[in-house]
């Protein structure tokens, strides 16, 4: 009798799940897909933001395939993907482990490092922006001719600055990412390592890298993602400057959609970064080999 109670409260709960989705559901339509499908029907009219919309076919996608631009922005676009996320991941691993320890200054130190996350983007920038000027930042204040370069005046060097100030901003967070995989690792599997004779610096790259292999995707798919949406940090610090530099897909898109008010063109870019989006979030999946939402923990 108990166990037919028991099977039938299950079945009751099991009904029940579904439903509880329902919110979740609703919310994503509501914020995601329609917002998108809207983009995607602008792509193909003919409007300025203000006035009426005209449905004008292919017109908005062949200007924006056959601009000369595209391509430049689309290889900035890869470029800050790709070196960025060549920074942001080792830092944010070696990070991580370091602020897994027990030790009770190191959440002190875990607390001081999310502080640039707390801030905004373009506050950020012009914090940075005033501090490399030649002639009154940081450089000219403590007298270091080395700092004294025209930062934001040279392509390579803008780009550099970009990049730094995208890791800096977004290393701490996937630190945090980091952290909170490392304290998932079973000490078992250091002490078993210790015991064998193994070092700190072996236990490293034969434990915990190996069983952070499925924080290293999630953090990697969060980091190229977010990549493409950089739009305003880089156009309160460069605005995609020197030349076009630094104009990458997502500054494209907002000068011209809202400099040239050029909506059509400008959803047709916004539909081009959906798609890449989602076609690296796909390939980074199929690269973690099995479903990355089982557990990390191998071999345990």
């Amino acid at each position: 009798m108990s166990a037919l109670t028991g099977s039938t409260a299950r079945e009751g709960r099991r009904s029940i799940l579904p439903w509880l989705a329902v919110p979740a559901l609703l919310f994503f339509v509501g914020f995601a897909v329609v917002p998108l499908v809207g983009v995607f029907v602008l792509s193909f009219t003919t409007w300025d933001g203000i006035g009426t919309i005209h449905p004008s076919g292919l017109t908005s996608w062949r200007a924006v395939l056959t601009n000369p631009g595209l391509p430049h922005a689309l290889w900035v676009t890869f470029l800050v993907m790709a070196v960025s996320w060549a920074v942001q991941t080792p830092a944010s691993i070696l990070l991580g482990t370091f602020l897994a320890g027990r030790q009770r200054y190191r959440a002190v130190l875990s607390l001081i490092y999310f502080v640039p996350l707390l801030l905004s983007s373009a506050a950020i920038a012009v914090a940075y922006r005033a501090l490399l000027d030649p002639n009154f930042g940081l450089g000219a204040g403590l007298g270091f001719e080395w700092l004294s370069k025209d930062w934001l005046g040279r392509p390579w060097l803008a780009f550099g600055v970009v990049v730094f100030v995208v890791s800096w901003q977004f290393v701490p967070f996937h630190s945090l990412i980091y952290q909170g995989g490392v304290q998932q690792i079973p000490q078992s599997l250091y002490e078993a390592a210790q015991l064998d004779g193994a070092g700190q610096i072996r236990q490293f790259f034969s434990i915990t890298l190996p069983q952070l292999k499925y924080t290293i995707i999630t953090s990697s798919t969060l980091m190229v993602i977010g990549s493409l949406t950089f739009f305003d940090l880089i156009f309160v610090l460069t605005e995609g400057g020197p030349g076009d530099a630094t104009r990458v897909l997502a500054l494209d898109m907002y000068k011209r959609g809202f400099q040239a008010d050029l909506m059509g063109p400008a959803s047709a870019i916004a539909v081009i970064l959906v798609l890449m989006g989602l076609a690296i979030a796909l390939l980074l999946r199929r690269l973690g080999g099995r479903d990355a939402g089982e557990s990390q923990l191998e071999g345990v």
